[in-house]
């Protein structure tokens, strides 16, 4: 009789995706925590450590392949997307993560962004926005606020900055959302819903640069502040903000404001609900601008997730219908027909 033995599964740990590289970010950076919650996070997304690759591009965080225990890659500068693509699409079981920054992504990286979005190819995408150019001491980004006064500009930046998530809703990405650095409770949740998610899913991050940006997201981070400038965002539940949850945010057509729910014009019945798997974009599209308006809190959480055919799913289907039809292709006679030539 043949002896059989189980072997119990092994549990991975955070400590399992730590590489043993030393970390070098620059004390007190908010790419600690980011890097904290992913290793927290990948444990639980029913993968081998063996099929997770990060891919990065260049900056301060595309440094984050180092750092965890899995393959991957560190590209080069905005080219990250397309590196994972290929890769998601040769390797369809694998699951494919970019870290990358706002100079990264949203400058030379913009083009392949949009059309990883775009396509649907089934990527992690964490955009570390600190909203300056860190590895390189300290120039405006694409997602720095007009007037930023920079070693580039010093009289103030005059571009008008990205908005990462209308950019990524605008190029049909079917899961984007948000979250910060300093919430790793919350990081945790939209890293493990991305995981989860089957389709481009895009987390924006803001994360602090406390060398060349620091402070920029206080008003969001800091125990006195960030009740009134916070809006979480939870599916099926209305849109409440404030230390005791006593502020709502009402649509006056397609324009959010703030209500409050203690001066006896109003209640609960007029807040918005919020609805992640609306299939318009356009409620995601009004919460994403509200970033722009400081009189408005700035939601974090799942603005918008759809389902569509993925663009690694539709080249398999692609393939398996030609394939019935005409049959397994012959690689040496496609090789050697119509013209050919022979060298001596």
């Amino acid at each position: 009789m043949e002896n059989k033995i189980d072997v119990a599964e092994v549990k991975l740990t955070a400590k399992d995706f730590s590489s043993d590289q030393d970390v070098r970010w620059c004390p007190g950076c908010g790419d600690y925590s980011i890097l904290a919650q992913v290793q927290r996070t990948l444990p639980d997304i029913g993968k081998k450590k063996e099929d997770i690759v990060v891919v990065s591009g260049i900056g301060c965080s595309s440094r984050f392949p180092y750092y965890m225990n899995t393959y991957g890659f560190h590209s080069i500068h905005g080219r990250a997307p397309a590196i994972a693509t290929g890769l998601k699409v040769a390797r369809p079981e694998l699951s494919v993560w970019v870290a990358t920054g706002d100079g990264d992504l949203m400058s030379i990286g913009g083009n392949h962004f949009i059309h990883a979005c775009r396509k649907n190819v089934d990527l992690k995408v964490l955009l570390f926005n600190n909203r300056i150019y860190g590895l390189t001491k300290g120039q405006y980004s694409p997602t720095s606020e007009k007037g930023k006064i920079t070693k580039s500009s010093p009289y103030g930046s005059v571009d008008y900055p990205f908005n990462p998530l209308s950019l990524a809703l605008g190029s049909d990405a079917t899961f984007v959302a948000r979250s910060i650095d300093r919430e790793p409770k919350h990081l945790q949740e939209m890293i493990k819903r991305a995981a989860e998610h089957k389709g481009l899913a895009f987390i924006e991050i803001f994360q602090n640069c406390n060398i060349f940006n620091d402070g920029a997201y206080s008003h969001l981070t800091e125990k006195e502040t960030k009740m009134d400038n916070v809006l979480v965002l939870e599916h099926k539940k209305p849109m409440l903000f404030g230390k005791n949850k006593e502020k709502g945010i009402k649509f006056d057509g397609f324009t959010p404001v703030v209500i409050s729910l203690e001066d006896g014009k109003n209640s609960i019945n007029d807040v918005m609900i919020h609805d992640e798997f609306d299939s318009n974009p356009i409620r995601a599209f009004i919460l994403a601008h509200m970033t722009d308006d400081p009189a408005l809190p700035t939601p974090i959480g799942i603005f918008r997730q759809i389902l569509k055919e993925t663009y690694g799913g539709g080249v398999q289907r692609q393939i398996d219908e030609v394939t019935e039809k005409k049959g397994k292709g012959n690689l040496e006679k496609l090789l050697f027909s119509g013209n050919t030539w022979v060298v001596d």
